[in-house]
């Protein structure tokens, strides 16, 4: 993939960290196009965390190099423009919601203090009510308050809607997709609920094994696969494409593919690929991968 620097908001290269005996990430590849709202996906260990965290300058890889904004990340502090909410969401439980937003604004130099309050009071939180007083909802929209009050140009959110109920989970997803809709923010998340993607993200990175297996938006990336259903045999279903994962019973087999999907075809059934599909079946792959 060919990018320049202005359409690239974060690209990493070869990037490989360890940490003891075992290996996060082993030559990590993607680039995060400026504007864009990506998917950060993958099993648990996967590496998104890790990702995530080298990004922010919070931990240093053992080798390759990563470009945010058009620089190399600071370790001693998080870049100007870049804004990261980790998945625990780190919040001082006896502060109230005003002294969190008066928090940010004495340790952020370019803090826009009335988007901040606006965004943390949007659903009805008191000023005065105490963090350790809200809901896990009001929590994580007081947390995105803080992030978002930084006006960011790259937002990483790590697991942001892990522990929301549905209206909460809809709520935050507004607030973001709000910003990213009237000041380009470049989004990118990490996320288990496949759901969340499809209804958030344009574009998505797979991560396994530690090392990207799917980059790209997320339409191209489905346009690219496809379900064949049917008696054939493998060796059949390989004349389509690259066989993902096959599933069978009863002598029916299904094949997830990627390759050129036919028109028709008299012995096979030949379905689109969902976003589900194409994940679980990556990622099923890693499984029985030897």
């Amino acid at each position: 993939m060919t990018s320049t620097a202005t359409d690239v908001a974060l690209a990493l290269r070869d990037v490989r960290k360890k940490f003891g005996k075992r290996h996060a990430l082993t030559g990590c590849t993607a680039d995060v196009a400026t504007g864009s709202i990506t998917a950060l996906i993958g099993a648990n260990g996967a590496g998104k965390t890790t990702l995530m965290s080298m990004v922010a300058g919070l931990l240093r890889p053992d080798s390759g190099t990563i470009s945010v904004l058009g620089q190399a990340p600071r370790y001693d502090h998080i870049l100007d423009g870049v804004s990261y909410l980790a998945q625990h969401k780190p919040l001082y439980p006896s502060l109230s919601v005003a002294e969190m937003l008066d928090f940010g604004a004495d340790t952020n130099p370019d803090w826009d203090a009335d988007y901040a309050r606006e965004i943390a009071t949007s659903t009805g939180i008191g000023l005065r009510a105490r963090v350790k007083h809200l809901s896990p909802g009001q929590r994580t929209i007081v947390a995105v308050a803080l992030v978002l009050g930084r006006r960011p140009d790259l937002l990483m959110l790590d697991e942001p809607m892990a522990d929301l109920d549905p209206l909460a989970r809809r709520t935050v997803a507004q607030i973001l997709m709000a910003d990213v809709a009237e000041r380009g923010t470049t989004l990118l998340l990490s996320s288990h609920v496949l759901s969340e993607v499809a209804d958030l993200a344009d574009a998505m990175i797979l991560l396994g094994n530690g090392q990207v297996r799917l980059e790209g938006p997320i339409d191209e990336v489905l346009s690219q696969h496809f379900v064949l259903t049917g008696a054939g045999t493998r060796s059949e279903a390989q004349n389509f494409g690259v066989i993902v994962e096959e599933r069978g019973t009863r002598g029916m087999h299904s094949y997830l593919i990627c390759g050129h999907a036919p028109s028709s075809s008299e012995r096979w059934n030949v379905g689109a690929a969902t976003l589900d599909d194409v994940v679980i079946g990556y990622l099923r792959a890693e499984e029985v991968a030897p």
